[in-house]
């Protein structure tokens, strides 16, 4: 067998685990062919979510350059598991994850059951699974829609692991963006679509305790509506009265216009059920009566909280707003350990990785 052609051996430092990679194959698509399960959120190079550090080895990024690594991050040998490609074996140190280790990924059918605008630019779709295939998730986790020619689309599952009848999805019109123009313009109910899932290591971490702050810009309000509808389900179902009460919540939503809000009323209710739960709307073009926060969302984040060393932070939403609050929360004194993310790219239709 050529150089070239030779299968890489991975290690993790931490936990001596040991895998291989095929050629071409990145670091994290090997790790989770074989049921390791590390960080990761985007799968294009353009958050930070897999970055690990190279503790021995070389890899390259023949598949998508790693946009979200800083020039301090490839000079202290840093590398996003997402694209790297090892050309010798490797070890890595990165944090694996357990609690989604044990849930299958799979490829399903499932039937449009009902489409709902929110706003001109934003649909409620609901999907709805074969009978005798609901899938396992937890809340914050994304699927893959799968479409002709290899592509496929990611959306965040809006509804929590406890609503089995549907999953939902919360779907932005992008110009140019072949599936949502369909969204928007073609789809009807009734229509099935291909899925893969469930993906992502985006979900609540349960053994904290701490009070958490969740940050959502435009749809990425999504996956958190998913993780506090499941956390209203848990209080809503539990009749013990030996529990705590349930975590402090802050909930900050950054959109463009009030018009953006399109889950006030569900929010009210999650105010009267959850006793800890605080909802802190955040706008960039307020009307001239708008008398709440103002500006980029991560920003109100910092002005209301700006020693951030007490609490766990979630934030899901574009790039650039990612990359801007996750500087700015770390320099707020966040441990980068308790900042969980979810970005994404209103892009084209993607090709599926090699």
């Amino acid at each position: 067998m050529g150089q070239s052609n030779a299968l890489r051996q991975i290690k993790i430092e931490s936990s001596g685990h040991v895998f291989k990679a095929r050629p071409g194959e990145t670091i994290l698509t090997a790790a989770l062919r074989q049921g390791i399960v590390l960080p990761y959120s985007c799968k294009n190079g353009t958050c930070a979510s897999c970055k690990c550090q190279m503790v021995s080895g070389q890899v390259n990024y023949p598949h998508n350059p790693p946009t979200a690594l800083g020039f301090d991050d490839l000079a202290t040998g840093h590398a996003l598991t997402c694209q790297a490609v090892p050309t010798s074996d490797v070890v890595i140190e990165a944090r694996e994850l357990k609690q989604v280790a044990d849930i299958p990924v799979r490829k399903l059918p499932a039937r449009v059951e009902s489409l709902h605008r929110f706003t001109p630019e934003i649909m409620q779709v609901r999907l709805k699974l074969p009978r005798a295939a609901r899938l396992q998730f937890l809340a914050g986790q994304y699927i893959d829609i799968l479409l002709p020619e290899g592509k496929r689309r990611a959306f965040s599952i809006a509804s929590p692991p406890s609503q089995t009848d549907y999953i939902e999805l919360h779907i932005k019109h992008v110009s140019g963006g072949g599936f949502t123009g369909h969204v928007f313009e073609g789809m009807t109910e009734k229509e099935i679509l291909r899925l893969e899932g469930p993906l992502g290591t985006f979900f609540v971490r349960r053994s904290s305790t701490r009070p958490m702050i969740l940050m959502g810009g435009g749809t990425g309000f999504a996956p958190l509506k998913a993780m506090i509808e499941e956390m209203v389900h848990d209080v809503e179902t539990h009749t013990g009265h030996d529990e705590p009460p349930p975590r402090e919540i802050i909930l900050y939503w950054g959109v463009t216009k009030p018009e953006d809000l399109y889950a006030n009323e569900l929010i009210g209710h999650w105010t009267k059920v959850l006793p800890n739960f605080k909802f802190v709307p955040v706008l960039m073009a307020p009307e001239p009566d708008w008398t709440g926060a103002v500006g980029l969302v991560h920003e109100q984040v910092i002005k209301e909280h700006p020693d951030l060393s007490g609490f766990d932070v979630y934030m899901s939403g574009p790039p650039p707003m990612i990359q801007a609050a996750r500087q700015s929360f770390i320099e707020a004194h966040l441990p980068e350990d308790r900042l969980f993310y979810d970005s994404f790219d209103f892009a084209a239709d993607v090709p599926l990785n090699p």
